[in-house]
């Protein structure tokens, strides 16, 4: 692991040894997250939003996207499934936590960690509209167009990645490595 690109102070030994190597670091999401928050108060000016959070993955993504922005923002999070501990999606969707909130009429912006199938997104996303929201955009920090099998609209992206499995920032496998403050891939040995 090149320690130039990771501080090896901030994450688990126990980790640090899977990870292969730093895709994106904590700064450039920083800064992209900035960026995008930009965005939305301008789209978004003078309304409120309410901000869906798809746990488990997007809640560091989420914290910080909210506090960039400088608008009334509200919060709730979903919980979906498709991968189970696999590195790959079943593209059987379960939602295992529904939405607190009632979105009729409400400006909502669905944030999510990484779209690659897209399945789960399209999922949400028609389910989510069937319940008449003023309107509806997805906010994804990770998309992986090289796997989409659906067509989305997707608003805002920060950033696309290759065919590769992903974690930190939230992202996990087997529910490890989601404190990583950087996006990186595991050596092929951790998930073998």
């Amino acid at each position: 692991m090149d320690t130039a690109t990771m501080d090896p102070a901030r994450i688990a030994p126990e980790l640090a040894d899977d990870i292969e190597s730093v895709l994106i670091s904590h700064e450039d999401i920083q800064t992209r997250l900035r960026e995008i928050a930009d965005e939305i108060e301008v789209d978004y000016a003078g309304n409120e939003l309410l901000l869906v959070g798809v746990l488990k993955g997007a809640y560091l993504t989420m914290a910080d996207l909210c506090r960039y922005i400088r608008l009334p923002v509200n919060v709730d999070f979903m919980a979906c499934s498709s991968y189970g501990s696999s590195t790959r999606s079943s593209g059987v969707v379960r939602i295992l936590k529904d939405l607190d909130t009632d979105i009729e009429g409400k400006h909502v912006l669905i944030v999510e960690d990484i779209i690659d199938s897209g399945l789960t997104l399209d999922y949400l996303v028609k389910n989510l509209r069937s319940r008449k929201p003023a309107s509806i955009e997805v906010m994804t920090l990770l998309t992986k167009p090289s796997q989409r099998k659906v067509d989305l609209a997707v608003r805002y992206t920060g950033f696309e990645v290759p065919d590769v499995f992903v974690v930190g920032y939230g992202l996990d496998f087997a529910e490890r490595f989601r404190n990583l403050p950087f996006i990186g891939t595991l050596r092929p040995e951790a998930y073998a």
